[in-house]
């Protein structure tokens, strides 16, 4: 099959091959898919460029977790319902060595959701990581239905996700935004009320909020606690700083419950969860999708997503399924 890798971490251009390497075959539980759509996350950037300084898991690595196309092939003990169907899938390259960005993936059937009618291959490819973390985001404390939830960076796309499960829980939704151009991004997905840079969130939410989605722990966190009703909650994927200062007796005084999500090892049941909310989701407008890039331009895609030119997802196209 064609595929993408890196045997060494680094630049895109640097490392990224594309080239043939033999076709995967699923074992026992497992599904193999023929790829139509890559989707590109943060965190598959972070890996590459090795970040975290956690180094090469495996000798070789085909990016990214989360893709869309029609399972080919079935393991042992996986029900032939599955085969043809068109699903995407999130994790396979989580504690995997082999993601997506290929012509098959093989992943665990857990890991795979029926790709809804009415939803693109590309749509699918960007569902996997930013919904099951928003999903996490939004429920890890509890019920939200009747609760007022704010959700910071309401136009990014785990901010997008949980402004819309959030609503379909039965939240109150407060999104803030960074431009007025994406104001409408974010009601589009059903935020009650959208505040420009924070600026004004007290005069919108005079008696506070009980749940707070974060994507900027150090910048916002103080913010948050400010706002946070006594007992709320703050659920945060994502930081701009490694090494964040807290508001530690307000948190105290108020009961502040805080929860740090890393997807990659959310409860199986929670993703499992996520999986079926996010495919029951009636309305979601979607992803704004800004490339679209053939396997032989991979690395470009990265480049983009670290650089963008223009607001929405990277994906990188495969081929249609037959």
């Amino acid at each position: 099959m064609k595929a993408a890798w890196y045997e060494k971490q680094g630049p895109a251009r640097k490392v990224l091959t594309v080239g043939e390497i033999p076709d995967p075959h699923p074992g026992p539980g497992e599904v193999r898919i023929r790829i139509s759509s890559s989707g590109i996350n943060p965190g598959d950037i972070k890996k590459r460029q090795d970040a975290f300084s956690y180094g090469m898991p495996y000798p070789r690595v085909i990016p990214h977790s989360d893709g869309a196309g029609k399972v080919d092939v079935i393991g042992q003990g996986v029900s032939s319902d599955w085969l043809g169907r068109s699903v995407w899938c999130y994790g396979a390259q989580s504690y995997r060595p082999f993601g997506t960005a290929a012509e098959f993936t093989v992943v665990p059937v857990d890991q795979v959701a029926p790709l809804p009618e009415k939803v693109s291959m590309d749509q699918g490819a960007c569902l996997g990581i930013p919904g099951i973390t928003a999903h996490r985001a939004v429920h890890v404390a509890g019920p939200v239905a009747g609760r007022t939830v704010l959700v910071q960076g309401a136009a990014g796309a785990v901010g997008l996700c949980a402004v819309q499960l959030a609503r379909f829980a039965g939240a109150h939704v407060i999104g803030t935004v960074r431009s007025s151009s994406d104001e409408e991004t974010a009601r589009s997905a059903g935020a009650n009320d959208v505040v420009l840079n924070g600026s004004e969130l007290r005069a919108r939410v005079p008696d506070g909020v009980d749940h707070v989605v974060e994507v900027a722990f150090g910048a916002n966190i103080e913010a948050d606690v400010d706002l946070l009703k006594p007992g709320g909650s703050i659920a945060t994927y994502a930081t701009d700083s490694a090494a964040p200062k807290i508001p530690f007796w307000q948190m105290v005084f108020k009961n502040v419950r805080l929860f740090f999500l890393g997807s990659d090892d959310f409860p199986k049941d929670a993703k499992i969860l996520a999986a079926r909310d996010l495919n029951g989701e009636a309305g979601w407008p979607g992803f704004e999708i800004a490339e679209r890039l053939p396997l032989s331009e991979i690395a470009r895609a990265h480049e983009l997503v670290e650089h963008p030119t223009r607001r929405g997802r990277v994906v990188v196209t495969i081929g249609a399924p037959e």
